[in-house]
């Protein structure tokens, strides 16, 4: 494992990249996230022996958005089994934005790229388990509940309404794949549960602690209790490294190294396993909608750590 990081460490290259804050956009296609402040800024490492260390707006909470891609497909790949949920969605990354639906119509057979891309986690959502809208919603809140080992993560109802209200290129990617049998369920239950997983909640640490579990090969760090078969833990850090940060993974797997995903709330989730989980929040986003303080925040913690897989 890699030295440990001292708060004083952390502190120091969190006041570094401030003077970034102001570079970038908040995204504002969701109009909830709007309001979210520039200045909130926050870092968090959680060690995969449970230990956790953290700087900037650590109470305050934020949406997960695509980060929560990572977690929805390893609880479908707990439900279904890797076979299944490759046979609608596949392994490959893309060049094309996130929220593209080129591919879909061009490709043979017509189904996602990969499961990081709003089409392949449209399909990866629509595959939870559950009688209805509700019990799918409860499931994956438990199941991130269960993850972080706190009971009280929920979703941003003002945040959900305000995704699904502005859904369209969502609803247009899943009415597409409804065509050709990638979905099954009804698009407008799918979209629902789709928009209150991205909008579940969570602190800094909660986040770097999702991160800590897939680097402790999907356990627990302090209890080594199987959280995430081993496998399945494996698969998700590696859309991770080839996916997570939309087209941007490339260059962001020579400049950093980590397996991450990004989310439009401005959040970037790390794992690196035997290390442990890096959590990482600044609203402000670049053109290909990642944070612009979280990227820079990662590259020092890379680059003084060494923790590039590569």
């Amino acid at each position: 494992m890699s030295q440990k990081i001292t708060k004083k460490q952390l502190n120091n290259w969190l006041e570094d990249v401030k003077p970034l804050v102001n570079q970038g956009k908040i995204a504002s296609y969701i109009p909830a996230l709007e309001r979210q402040d520039p200045n909130d800024l926050a870092v968090s490492i959680s060690y995969v022996n449970g230990d956790t260390v953290s700087c900037g707006v650590t109470k305050k909470t934020f949406t997960l958005q695509s980060v929560s891609k990572v977690i929805s497909l390893a609880l479908a790949l707990m439900d279904h089994g890797e076979e299944y949920v490759f046979s609608k969605v596949g392994m490959e990354p893309t060049g094309d934005p996130f929220y593209s639906i080129a591919k879909l119509e061009t490709s043979n057979p017509s189904k996602p790229l990969n499961p990081m891309i709003n089409a392949g986690a449209l399909a990866v959502t629509d595959m939870i388990k559950g009688k209805d809208v509700s019990e799918r919603v409860e499931r994956l809140l438990n199941f991130f509940r269960n993850l972080t080992g706190d009971s009280s993560i929920h979703y941003n109802t003002e945040v959900a309404t305000s995704e699904f209200d502005t859904a369209f290129l969502n609803r247009s990617l899943s009415y597409f794949m409804k065509q050709t049998n990638i979905i099954k369920g009804d698009v407008e239950e799918l979209l629902e549960v789709y928009c209150k997983q991205c909008a579940i909640e969570v602190t800094i640490e909660q986040l770097s602690t999702l991160g800590a579990v897939l680097a402790n090969n999907g356990k627990e760090p302090r209890t080594g209790r199987e959280l995430i078969p081993e496998h399945f833990a494996r698969i998700c850090k590696t859309f991770m490294v080839t996916c997570g940060m939309y087209d941007a993974s490339g260059s962001f797997a020579i400049e950093v190294g980590i397996p991450a995903k990004s989310g439009v709330s401005g959040a970037i989730l790390g794992s690196v396993k035997g290390f442990g989980g890096i959590g990482v929040y600044g609203p402000n986003l670049n053109e290909k909608g990642n944070s612009v303080v979280g990227l820079k925040l990662l590259k020092r913690i890379s680059d003084q750590t060494q923790l590039s897989i590569f």
